[in-house]
């Protein structure tokens, strides 16, 4: 017992496990390297554990939903070209009335944005929605009351987000509309 090979110390709290880290750092930096104290911080470790964990969750995460928007867009894009394809003879009509190519860019470019502000608006709706129940099983879990929330400007910002993505995925389909002849497109059936 007079030369102990450890010791073991509990804080009570993350603020004395500091105070105890920096005492060692301190007695460490006046003696010499045989008489030092090395020391394991072992909820440090674990919440590095974690915060690893939880960095590798989020990414994976990220990687699904990076995908998600990806295959989201094209499909928007197709979908657009397929419309454009289907109105080739109202294409032909508008253009044959007067309205130039940037009017015909300017209708699907006008329903791609609707349909992207319309998209955003419904899943930011169904996020609210899903919140209560959600809400409700953490605090039922863990006790902590209303963990899960979607403030209002990141609500904005995330239809803001869809609106562009479909506003790009329709580019190029109202640039096909765009290019079409009026004559070969009024003959069109």
């Amino acid at each position: 017992m007079d030369t102990p090979s450890s010791i073991a110390i509990y804080p009570i709290d993350f603020e004395a496990k500091e105070r105890v880290t920096d005492i060692i750092k301190q007695y460490n930096s006046t003696v010499d390297e045989d008489h030092q104290i090395t020391y394991t911080d072992v909820v440090g470790l674990l919440m590095s554990s974690v915060t690893d964990i939880i960095n590798a969750i989020s990414y994976i995460l990220i990687a699904f939903v990076a995908i998600s928007l990806i295959v989201s867009s094209i499909m928007i894009g197709i979908i657009t070209y397929i419309s454009v394809l289907e109105r080739t003879k109202e294409i032909g009509i508008l253009r044959s009335i007067g309205a130039s190519k940037k009017d015909i860019s300017r209708v699907f470019n006008a329903e791609t944005t609707i349909i992207g502000f319309i998209s955003g608006a419904i899943g930011i709706l169904v996020t609210v929605i899903l919140i209560i129940p959600i809400n409700i099983i953490i605090e039922n879990m863990t006790e902590i009351a209303n963990l899960a929330s979607l403030p209002p400007f990141a609500a904005v910002i995330l239809i803001a987000i869809s609106i562009v993505l479909t506003l790009i995925a329709g580019l190029f389909p109202s640039g096909v509309a765009a290019k079409k002849d009026p004559v070969v497109a009024l003959r069109t059936e």
